[in-house]
């Protein structure tokens, strides 16, 4: 089973994270098209898409909107440069308070699903999001696709078990019973009636199988905190148009689970909390003065520090001048006062004590060897 997803921190109750691949051409230009329709029908307040120099190679668009009347939702994506699979996208939008699942989805703040759904591809898998995806018929392929799967993190996999060959009404997609804002992180998977076999042999080394004629959902990696091996598996699923509300309830408990950050998606979630740039007026005035009250602070601490070190100077000047005058050092050979004191006063004065003691020594051995009469003990500031 994977690790603990103690080993990194995990999703905020106010995140939602999501990647995808655009398949199609122009992803930037239908991005733009997009979040222009969506402010000009008041989907959106706003939007902003940030300059390309500053977040090359990838473009980086922002979007703010308020969801439940008044909880104000930001999102930022970033589009990385175009290969011969398409275009990866990664989405984080952070709400004002918790998140709920009844909430729209925030991929819907810059894509629009009717004009364009190019964009609704697993960038690990390659597969649909949110639409019904047969397994592969190789075994070793389903084994593979399962693999990667169950290690997931971006998107929650589930597995469904056809007990015998659907027709129409089998093949509506799980996402149309799901919540608004689970509908595009979840990607669903179709075993054949004859393929039960080899779908649990791939998901064996996970700890968890798929119930003939039932559905599992797989742990992705690390596995949430909480989870046990059959608590998301569904003994039966009936394809027959009806909502099958035991995976939904399935799928809704499992997102509820504390899950690990996805690789990537600490710094885009950094991204949006600290280099936001998207800000309403009230929200500019409010970042001006912050930095206002930083720079006096700022500055007043300098003016402290500043004082400090003055005072400092002045005491290790004059401690230096009382050294001088007990060691019958002439004025005019002092050297000039120190413009600042890059010592402790205590640590300084110790110092010169040493010298003072070893100087008088020397002059006293020097005495003594040449017959000379030793010069006198000056008084000392302590001796007064």
């Amino acid at each position: 089973m994977p690790n603990s997803s103690t080993a990194r921190p995990t999703i905020p109750s106010t995140v939602w994270p999501a990647r995808g691949r655009h398949t199609g051409g122009g992803a930037d230009e239908a991005l733009r098209r997009g979040l222009r329709r969506l402010k000009d029908g008041g989907y959106i307040d706003d939007f902003l898409e940030l300059p390309a120099a500053e977040t090359a190679p990838d473009l980086v668009f922002e979007s703010r909107t308020r969801v439940a009347g008044e909880v104000t939702v930001r999102a930022r994506l970033s589009l990385a440069p175009a290969t011969d699979r398409g275009r990866e996208w990664t989405l984080v939008a952070e709400a004002e308070q918790p998140w709920e699942q009844a909430w729209p989805s925030p991929t819907g703040m810059f894509w629009e699903r009717e004009a364009d759904s190019d964009w609704l591809q697993d960038a690990a898998t390659g597969l649909r999001i949110g639409e019904v995806n047969p397994l592969p018929e190789d075994d070793k392929a389903v084994r593979r696709l399962l693999r990667d799967c169950a290690r997931d993190a971006w998107h929650i996999h589930v597995v469904v078990h056809e007990a015998m060959t659907t027709d129409e009404r089998g093949r509506v997609p799980l996402a149309s019973w799901l919540p608004p804002g689970l509908r595009h992180r979840v990607v669903e998977h179709r075993a054949t009636p004859q393929q039960s076999r080899v779908a649990n042999w791939a998901l064996r080394e996970f700890g968890v199988e798929v119930p003939r004629g039932g559905a599992v959902v797989l742990p992705g990696a690390p596995a949430p905190e909480g989870r046990t091996a059959d608590a998301f598996a569904v003994r039966a699923v009936f394809l027959d148009g009806t909502e099958p509300a035991g995976l939904v309830d399935a799928v809704t408990r499992f997102d509820a689970l504390p899950r690990a950050l996805p690789d990537g998606a600490q710094e885009a979630l950094t991204a949006l909390r600290e280099d936001w740039h998207l800000l309403t007026p009230e929200e500019e005035l409010e970042r001006e003065r912050a930095l206002v009250a930083m720079y006096a602070e700022a500055l007043e601490a300098m003016t402290k520090s500043r004082d400090l070190y003055r005072e400092a100077a002045e005491r290790a000047h004059e401690a230096l001048a009382a050294y001088q005058e007990a060691a019958g050092t002439p004025a005019a050979a002092q050297p000039p006062a120190p413009r600042t004191a890059s010592t402790p006063l205590q640590h300084l004065t110790r110092t010169l004590e040493r010298l003072r003691s070893g100087s008088t020594r020397t002059r006293r051995d020097t005495a003594r060897e040449t017959g000379e009469p030793a010069p006198e003990r000056q008084p000392t500031t302590s001796d007064r």
